[in-house]
């Protein structure tokens, strides 16, 4: 899981960096579902009932990856990322208390409060504090709460490679065909550098460790440590200069992982 979680936060940080945040996004997700393709193929198991889970699963992605290539485009990687990934947990909380009757434990409460200390800690205080990227960044952690509702419903319908590739496809060629169409198809071509393909293999090497990880470990644990993520991220800009890292910012990742372990581990 600290290699999935190293995968996922070295190509967040290559999609940041990138100059044209979609079409690196389009990219990289084309070389993922290539990627996936020949190991789905192999794994094929898809129930008809999965189908339904599968298409909201990828419109929830694509607006995933859009927004994040937006935020990306406006906030830095260390902005985002963090609360992205920290409010995503919160989220598909309230929603399980609210709607499907779940009791919240103790350690959630307390997760929960981490992780709001945490993301101010972020974003920081007062009105210079990018409001707009706190937006495109909680609009993220909705997407990435939505379709992780979703794929714990739909994963029990299929197999789980085939599933990830079906809806992986579905928001691959949607998204390039939007990119092209909005930049035109120089952009894509532009894009498509080993750097843009190395991102693809990565998102599609974080999924698969954590597939791993959870045929070997309980899914609590996993996904704690899944969340080590941002912390490496916030580090990673740190230590290459990439970005000026306020120290706030980092401890504030620090404790948004802290809160993700207590709700995980609750």
């Amino acid at each position: 899981m600290l290699a999935a979680a190293g995968l996922h936060a070295f190509w967040n940080t290559l999609v940041a960096g990138a100059r044209d945040t979609h079409a690196v996004t389009a990219v990289a997700l084309l070389a993922a579902a290539a990627a996936f393709a020949p190991v789905a193929a192999l794994t094929w198991e898809v129930d008809a009932a999965a189908v339904p889970f599968i298409v909201a699963s990828a419109a929830l992605e694509l607006a995933y990856f859009a927004l994040l290539a937006t935020a990306y485009a406006r906030a830095d990687l260390t902005f985002v990322y963090p609360i992205a990934r920290g409010a995503a947990p919160v989220l598909v909380l309230v929603v399980s208390v609210a709607l499907l009757g779940a009791a919240l434990a103790a350690g959630e409460v307390a997760g929960v409060l981490a992780i709001v200390a945490g993301v101010l800690l972020v974003r920081g205080l007062g009105r210079g504090a990018a409001a707009s990227g706190l937006a495109l960044a909680l609009a993220v952690a909705a997407c990435i709460a939505g379709y992780t509702l979703v794929d714990d419903e739909g994963i029990r319908h299929a197999a789980a490679i085939g599933y990830l590739e079906a809806v992986l496809v579905l928001t691959a060629l949607p998204y390039a065909a939007a990119v092209a169409l909005a930049r035109g198809p120089a952009a894509l071509r532009e894009a498509a550098t080993p750097r843009t393909a190395a991102a693809g293999l990565a998102m599609f090497g974080a999924y698969v460790l954590v597939l791993a990880a959870l045929e070997i470990a309980e899914a609590a644990p996993v996904a704690a440590l899944r969340e080590t993520s941002v912390v490496m991220a916030a580090a990673a800009a740190a230590l290459t200069a990439r970005e000026r890292v306020p120290p706030r910012r980092l401890a504030g990742a620090a404790v948004v992982v802290a809160g993700i372990a207590a709700i995980a581990l609750a």
